[in-house]
């Protein structure tokens, strides 16, 4: 059960226009500090991508954001109020969506019964009540709007099964998804993971609705082209923590993976530096 109170001390302003905001998220599997010390902020209307190395311990932060992980330390606050995430369950109910990087869809479902798995429609009356009878008609109709909404112009038959689509098309439905339910942010992890050109500009463009249509979003991703293209802010994550924060179009893209990989980072004016290392010579040498 998700358990909200008000924060010990108000945040500055800055901090209480961020929809999902968190501070020093420390989880350690044994000897192993997964996140240490993180911080995270996501600003209303915004896509803001979170990119770092394998093993920079981003994939425990988000989890952590979206009640996967349970950090051992650390703050987290949806729209200004201190909230607890006890399972992914508690997330999905404060209104977070997220699109794994599995897709989580049912093979052998339809496209209507994929957007509403889990939250499916009852008929009303006591064929709803009583029977339990799933109202199939207005689910479809309810989907095929939702997808017209968000300009899903791939899928023809609302009805067609999930398994005959395409990795593009099934992506699109599961972003799709993730549109219909989020009331607050919808996080997604490599949304155009192994897919083509074309098919990776379709789930791009979608993304760009729902940031449209006032949604922020979050995207994990290793594809630095799709990031620079789609991202409000990158979100760069190295040794379990936040080392910057950058905007697309105040730094090159060879200048933003050098931060990831540790070649660079950011003095407090924002000014790149360069990290050398420097072997210091043995006594008498």
């Amino acid at each position: 059960m998700t358990t909200q109170t008000e924060p010990a001390a108000t945040p500055p302003q800055a901090e209480q226009d961020a929809v999902l905001r968190a501070e020093g998220l420390v989880k350690r599997y044994g000897h192993v500090t997964a996140m240490d010390g993180a911080d995270f902020d996501l600003r209303r209307g915004e896509v803001l991508a979170v990119i770092g190395d394998n093993g920079a311990g981003k994939s425990t932060m988000i989890k952590a954001l979206c009640g996967a992980v349970i950090p051992d330390e650390g703050t987290i606050w949806l729209d200004g109020k201190e909230i607890h995430f006890h399972s992914p369950m508690d997330a999905r109910q404060a209104g977070i969506e997220t699109v794994y990087q599995t897709l989580a869809v049912a093979p052998a479902m339809d496209i209507a019964g994929n957007l509403y798995l889990g939250r499916e429609l009852r008929k009303k009356g006591l064929l709803g009540t009583v029977f339990r009878t799933l109202d199939h008609k207005g689910m479809r109709a309810e989907a095929q709007r939702q997808l017209d909404a968000l300009g899903v112009a791939t899928v023809q038959n609302i009805g067609q099964l999930v398994e005959t689509l395409s990795g593009g098309q099934r992506q699109a439905v599961a972003v799709a998804r993730a549109a219909m339910f989020a009331r607050k942010l919808a996080i997604m992890d490599e949304p155009t993971a192994a897919l083509g050109v074309r098919e990776s500009g379709m789930v791009l463009d979608l993304i760009r609705r729902i940031r449209d249509n006032g949604l922020p979003v979050v995207l994990i991703s290793h594809n630095m082209p799709h990031v620079f293209e789609i991202a409000d802010r990158i979100h760069v994550h190295r040794l379990g923590k936040r080392v910057a924060v950058v905007k697309p179009e105040d730094y090159e893209m060879n200048e933003v993976v050098a931060l990831m990989t540790g070649a660079l980072q950011l003095d407090e004016n924002g000014t790149l530096v360069d990290q050398k290392v420097v072997i210091r010579p043995r006594p008498g040498e």
